[in-house]
């Protein structure tokens, strides 16, 4: 899998009904000064099947095409089966890399022989000043949220000490082969939203870290997929926060996010809905809600 002891890099991105974002993004890595690395696409059953067009304009392109949407989960471990690198780089469609990402990248693995993850800088690309990603800060027990640091911060060189760091972006995570398929990916019971804490929390019960490499640089097209406000965000945030509390959470700090839940969110959320009148959301939240008690007996710390 090596060329010149340049280890193989999996690009695995996916692709849902938006093409020339997913194109914005190909065109991206033609730049790159790393040369050894091969793309997988996975069209997550896009209306308009996008094989023949990325096939005729980037024939070193791997297009994968599911004929159902498996989410974020599902693509992603979908592409990862194809995946023939040392490194798996999942990596969202709704970004554009810089040429010498992969560099860095690479060479924090070296730094400790337990690095599981590493994950780039992210800035907002309609804001290319900003950042959005230097890393994570822990999962409040009470909340259930935990806050990306330097988030909004205008990049003055604040974050530019590399860092291991509590959890990974899933805009853009390089992960070693032999983790990924040891800990099995991404939990598809996710399927978007709360997905990569997830893994990084059982990355970390394997043994393994994750750390923020400040010497590579991505840019970040956010909300471009999901949207701010939408009805299904509301769902599978809600329900997904309650999820990852619940897999990965000692019984007393679920106790307490359960009492924090009820008495806080659940009120606070239910207001705000209404006097917005978005009564789509509401439903998404409630549905998101009684997920959970009809799958009681899920496994904890799983």
């Amino acid at each position: 899998m090596e060329s010149k002891n340049q280890p193989l890099v999996s690009f695995i991105t996916l692709n849902y009904n938006q093409t020339p974002v997913t194109c914005e993004f190909l065109d991206s890595t033609r730049n790159l000064t790393y040369k050894n690395f091969e793309i997988i696409v996975v069209d997550n059953a896009s209306e308009e099947d996008p094989t023949a067009y990325i096939h005729e304009h980037y024939p070193e392109v791997t297009l994968i095409r599911s004929e159902e949407n498996l989410g974020f989960t599902g693509g992603n471990n979908l592409g990862m089966k194809y995946a023939k690198g040392d490194y798996f780089f999942v990596i969202n469609n709704d970004t554009e890399v810089t040429p010498g990402i992969l560099e860095p990248l690479l060479a924090a693995f070296d730094k400790d022989p337990e690095m599981g993850v590493v994950c780039p800088k992210i800035r907002f690309f309609d804001q290319p000043d900003l950042i959005q990603y230097a890393g994570y800060t822990e999962m409040n027990p009470l909340t259930g949220r935990n806050t990306a640091i330097g988030m909004f911060e205008i990049d003055e060189g604040q974050y530019d000490q590399g860092s291991f760091t509590e959890y990974a972006h899933g805009a853009a995570m390089l992960v070693k082969r032999e983790v990924a398929l040891q800990t099995g990916g991404f939990a598809e019971l996710f399927f978007i939203y709360y997905e990569e804490l997830d893994w990084s929390a059982r990355i970390k019960r394997a043994g393994y870290k994750i750390y923020y490499e400040p010497a590579s640089l991505i840019f970040h097209k956010e909300s471009v997929t999901m949207g701010r406000e939408s009805p299904i965000k509301a769902y599978y945030h809600n329900r997904n926060r309650i999820l990852f509390m619940r897999r990965n959470t000692k019984a007393s700090h679920q106790f307490i996010f359960t009492l924090f839940l009820l008495f806080a969110i659940v009120p606070k959320k239910m207001l705000g809905y209404i006097v917005k009148f978005q009564t789509k959301h509401i439903k998404s939240f409630v549905r998101a809600l009684t997920w959970h008690l009809k799958h009681r007996n899920l496994s904890a710390m799983g």
